[in-house]
């Protein structure tokens, strides 16, 4: 059984489509990167996965579970966590702050008094155990706004994975960083998405030929090629879509 699937999701707005009956299959276990020119319906596609919108007809499935229509909130109790391409870190807070309340929503904790301070010991310590894991515990009372641009999508990158989710949904998390900044993004991600389930979206070729078990090629809101990475590489469709003669 897949972890995720889209049957037949088709997507408009006010008449305009963008998504045309996408069958999207993702197995347990891997990374699998969806890739496609600008404007290809990838982010639409992770849109209506996530809640964020929902599909003008089609299904959405986690699990084998029908969850068309549910909303982010439900999702993420659910299990599918996701990071996006325009940051949603609150930048006023501190590092520490923005994690803890990631924490405190998996736990369906609400931003109490009395309640918080009962939690306090193990919120603190599973707040600063994600730190750890994504390299930001020296930053952990720094104002999220003083993070370089690499360290603030790697705080994107650990909201994502503080619900302890089955399921990941990242939004080009390498967009606009470095060569340094990028390669430690993805050995970040490479690290967290161990015996977890991945979806990525990604613009960088170098990225997703390195991490991605299995990639799904979109053009104009169609699948064109869903395979390994070597089948895709020398998909010709692929290659006049999209790739062209890029070595990859």
């Amino acid at each position: 059984m897949y972890i995720l699937e889209t049957k037949d999701l088709n997507h408009d707005f006010s008449g305009l489509k963008v998504l045309f009956g996408v069958n999207l299959q993702v197995k347990h276990g891997e990374r699998h990167a969806i890739i496609g020119p600008n404007g290809a319906g990838k982010t639409t596609l992770f849109n209506c996965i996530t809640g964020t919108y929902k599909p003008s007809s089609g299904k959405v499935l986690f699990k084998g579970m029908d969850i068309t229509g549910r909303t982010p909130h439900e999702l993420t109790r659910m299990g599918i966590g996701r990071s996006f391409q325009i940051t949603t870190i609150f930048m006023n807070l501190t590092v520490f702050q923005n994690v803890r309340l990631a924490v405190l929503s998996k736990r369906g904790i609400r931003f109490n008094l009395f309640r918080f301070v009962d939690k306090m010991k193990d919120i603190t310590e599973e707040t600063e155990e994600i730190l750890r894991r994504v390299n930001l515990i020296e930053e952990r009372d720094f104002p999220a706004s003083a993070l370089s641009y690499g360290k603030t999508r790697a705080l994107e990158v650990a909201l994502a994975f503080a619900t302890d989710p089955e399921l990941v949904l990242l939004d080009e998390f390498t967009a606009g960083m470095s060569r340094d900044e990028t390669h430690a993004a993805v050995e970040l991600v490479r690290k967290l998405t161990e015996g977890k389930t991945a979806v990525l979206i990604e613009h960088d070729m170098d990225v997703v030929f390195s991490l991605a078990d299995r990639i799904t090629v979109l053009h104009y809101g169609r699948i064109i090629a869903s395979g390994t990475p070597e089948e895709v590489r020398s998909n010709q469709d692929v290659k006049d879509a999209y790739l062209g003669d890029l070595e990859v």
